[in-house]
């Protein structure tokens, strides 16, 4: 794949660009660039093999997780979800499906709303994040905010629709969100670097998350200890195009499943990118998009289908990686069109 050198250079010059940033076509990585700290006060250089955390990008993680319980037959995509739910949570509309949950369509009012205004170092959650180590544990935060439209009326993105989606997935497997995510997807996929670590703990190889281009400040305090159903796991560059190759392989749910995903259900201009089930999907080519922003992340992973080229920039800084994905998403465009 052919992308400008001096465009990538100055991309990461821009912001202080801190993190990895890998081309992988089928067996080969045909670039490798590693930048910033693992760990700034300690002057630790980031390396390769960083897992690095990837926010909302871990969503197609719960979905699959979903879909194969759906595919197992203890889920369907027209169940409606009170029927899991309870007497929990009871503002969701009794209409509300999994897969409006999926499509971002349920219409439910959002803990984490993306069109507020919030600054990555605002504390924007409202119980001690300390707690928040299962699904269940959020049903607190998940309560409270009133149906915004009618379900399936149109697509509105929703991190607590993902969050209900790993309520659902505790409540039909009996396991933590996290121990279903790694049976269900994490170890079909191979995905042995991939997992929600805990912020107050982090091992040696995981990269901090830091709030500015600059400076110390980190953002355990800002974001759940573990990372949940609408994201927060930590994974690296190689474990990345394993996920794509595995998931269109059809090792982690079959492939009449993965085309059901992969089919495109809305535009979203603002994201320049299409929706399908799970999936962001490029906006007029054959290639998928895992992409994630939050305190301390910045993060895209783009996959060319026919090439089985994975294209991907993992930040860990809030904002540090936006000019390296800008600049190689012309480079993608540009291949995609030739």
């Amino acid at each position: 794949m052919r992308f400008d050198r001096q465009a990538l250079d100055e991309a990461v010059a821009k912001r202080a660009f801190t993190g990895v940033v890998t081309i992988d076509e089928g067996e080969r990585r045909t670039l490798e660039r590693c930048e910033g700290f693992l760990h700034r006060a300690h002057g630790v250089p980031m390396i390769p093999e960083a897992r690095i955390a990837i926010a909302s990008g871990s969503k197609s993680f719960t979905a699959l997780a979903v879909l194969r319980l759906v595919e197992q037959g203890a889920l369907r995509l027209d169940q409606p979800v009170r029927a899991l739910l309870g007497d929990d949570l009871p503002l969701v509309d009794a209409a509300v499906t999994i897969e409006h949950l999926l499509t971002h369509t349920s219409g439910i009012g959002d803990y984490l709303d993306e069109e507020a205004e919030w600054e990555v170092s605002d504390f924007v959650l409202s119980v001690p994040v300390h707690r928040l180590t299962t699904a269940e544990a959020f049903l607190p935060v998940l309560d409270g905010h009133p149906q915004a439209f009618a379900p399936g009326e149109r697509f509105a993105y929703c991190n607590g629709g993902y969050m209900v989606l790993a309520v659902l997935l505790e409540r039909a497997t009996g396991e933590t969100y996290h121990q279903a995510v790694r049976r269900l997807v994490l170890e079909p996929a191979g995905l042995a670097s991939t997992g929600f670590l805990p912020l107050n703990a982090l091992p040696a190889d995981a990269a901090l998350g830091y709030l500015d281009d600059e400076g110390d400040l980190v953002n355990t305090l800002h974001l759940p200890v573990l990372g949940n159903g609408d994201g927060g796991a930590f994974t690296t560059a190689a474990d990345l195009h394993r996920f794509w190759l595995a998931l269109l392989d059809g090792r982690i749910v079959s492939r009449a499943t993965v085309d059901a995903m992969m089919r495109p259900r809305h535009d979203v201009p603002d994201e320049g990118l299409r929706s399908g089930m799970g999936l962001w999907l490029h906006a007029t080519h054959p290639a998928l998009v895992l992409e994630g922003y939050d305190a301390g992340a910045s993060f895209r992973s783009t996959h060319l289908i026919a090439a089985r080229t994975t294209v991907s920039v993992l930040g860990n800084s809030s904002e540090g990686a936006w000019p390296v994905i800008g600049a190689l998403a012309k480079a993608v465009d540009a291949e995609l069109r030739a």
